[in-house]
């Protein structure tokens, strides 16, 4: 495979503290990634940095062969990543079908069409759609959060938490959908609570600590690497 994303030798500080040191990912076309690390390793600051709401003092963040380290939000947005934060950000005022065509304003064409296919992997949304966001249960605005991401036709999908404070049934949708995206040729890098949910779908996947990459393999084997299981799926491995 071919890598999509190349993030080689980053730093990123909030004034004196580094949030990320020395880190370094990749993320080939077509795989599911996914960051694991307790709170406050770097995991969302990672995203953000991506993205293009914080920039690295250090180091490059190539996405699709282009030094993106340096460009406005806006900007990676046109060429191809769209971000998915956690706490989901909908409008609330705003109806599902509004907080949609947000996502599409950089790329307002077949605009119709975009919302249609976000129809068929929502189908809620499309029941939902004059329903203003702020209304929703907290599983249908996480779709509609992803819903509207997706509207911006990405290549590379960044979600942060999507299963945090779900119930289970909403839960199981997200992995399922993701699942649907990627089939559908989108990338996506994940970060996740849920490291066992997340594992089961991601095809590799890097462990953070302190703003450092200290583990990567593939997902399978670090579902039965001890460290991970004692650390992120609470399984004690003296038992």
């Amino acid at each position: 495979m071919t890598a999509l994303l190349e993030v080689t030798g980053v730093e990123v500080r909030y004034g004196a503290v580094p949030a990320l040191h020395d880190f370094t990912i990749s993320v080939d076309q077509g795989e599911i990634v996914t960051l694991l690390g307790a709170n406050g390793a770097g995991k969302t600051t990672t995203l953000r940095m991506i993205s293009g709401l914080h920039h690295a003092s250090l180091g490059t963040v190539r996405f699709n062969g282009v030094d993106i380290s340096h460009l406005a939000a806006h900007n990676i947005v046109e060429l191809g990543i769209s971000h998915v934060p956690e706490g989901r950000r909908i409008f609330p005022q705003m109806t599902v079908l509004e907080n949609l065509d947000i996502g599409a304003f950089r790329k307002p064409h077949n605009q119709a069409a975009k919302t249609d296919r976000i129809f068929e992997l929502f189908p809620i949304l499309k029941e939902r759609r004059k329903q203003q966001g702020g209304n929703l249960s907290g599983g249908e605005q996480q779709m509609l959060a992803i819903g509207r991401a997706l509207m911006a036709e990405p290549r590379l999908l960044l979600l942060d938490e999507p299963s945090m404070g779900l119930a289970p049934m909403f839960v199981r949708t997200i992995f399922e959908i993701l699942g649907t995206i990627r089939q559908q040729g989108v990338t996506v890098l994940l970060v996740e609570q849920n490291a066992a949910k997340a594992l089961q779908l991601a095809d590799r996947g890097y462990v953070l600590e302190t703003g450092r990459i200290v583990l990567q393999d593939s997902a399978d084997v670090l579902l039965s690497d001890d460290r991970v299981r004692m650390a992120y799926l609470g399984e004690d491995i003296q038992a």
